[in-house]
């Protein structure tokens, strides 16, 4: 990060942002998964995302959004709307006046904020120097885009999507899919030179044993020092079912013969309803 910058009260700071972002919410709420739970974060949610997960929880950030929500007071459930897109120094000025610095978390969530890589550098940059961590919260293919922010990320928690579940937006509706292993080997190749990096695999009732175990053998070999969640999958869209205990039980088993960091932890957000 480096480069000597003006106090963050001085007027350098609120000029510094150029550029804007396609948002749909900031707000100050808990983190509700992955190995933080329950950490307070504000979150700054990108619009626009390439796939489409059968158990996605917020497929209205499937495509970029007309407007953005922002909470007006931290943990109000009050809100006032803006037209999208939204300038940088909004967005910043938002985070400040939701108290960012008393947060242990930004997360940089969506949708997928990789698809807006310049938006996400200069969010990063700025919020990082508030004092709370940069969570990038990814689908983990976007390589190129990591490429260009990662020195600004403290976390990267990327899913490694399986293809029994997840489609590209340009695939047909129906029938096999590419698997996403050879990409998300990539993005994780860059992601390990972040302070710390998280990967988390959803798994479903149709999760195989074959493409669970393939991610899991790339990650040992890429980046054993990784944390593994696994994460048994909220009922919701087009996952009706949760995997059993046993199953997510056997599944860390096997994981921890390979890693050393292997955690299944379930959402927790929809439990109590926090957003």
């Amino acid at each position: 990060m480096g480069e000597e910058r003006p106090p963050l009260d001085e007027p350098g700071w609120a000029k510094d942002p150029v550029g804007n972002a396609n948002l749909v919410e900031i707000f100050s709420s808990i983190q509700g998964e992955g190995p933080d739970l329950g950490a307070a974060t504000l979150f700054v949610r990108f619009g626009g995302c390439d796939l489409r997960c059968r158990w996605c929880d917020s497929a209205h950030t499937w495509r970029p959004a007309a407007e953005c929500r922002i909470e007006t007071a931290r943990g109000s459930g009050r809100w006032r709307t803006r037209s999208n897109p939204l300038p940088i120094d909004e967005i910043v000025a938002s985070a400040r006046s939701l108290d960012a610095k008393a947060h242990r978390f930004v997360s940089l969530t969506g949708g997928e904020p990789l698809l807006q890589p310049t938006a996400v550098q200069a969010v990063a940059r700025v919020l990082g120097r508030l004092g709370p961590a940069i969570h990038l919260e990814t689908h983990g293919l976007a390589s190129q885009a990591l490429e260009g922010v990662i020195e600004h990320i403290d976390v990267v928690s990327m899913d490694w999507k399986l293809a029994s579940d997840v489609r590209r937006a340009s695939d047909p509706p129906r029938g096999a899919v590419e698997e996403f292993h050879d990409a998300h080997e990539v993005f994780l190749e860059i992601a390990k030179r972040a302070p710390r990096t998280v990967v988390k695999l959803v798994i479903t009732p149709r999760s195989r044993d074959a493409e669970i175990d393939e991610a899991v053998a790339r990650v040992a070999r890429v980046h054993a020092g990784a944390t593994l969640v696994l994460q048994p999958v909220t009922p919701c869209a087009g996952a009706k079912r949760r995997p059993t205990a046993k199953r997510m039980l056997a599944l860390s088993h096997r994981a921890s013969r390979r890693l050393s960091d292997v955690r299944v932890i379930p959402q927790t957000h929809p439990i109590y309803g926090v957003r």
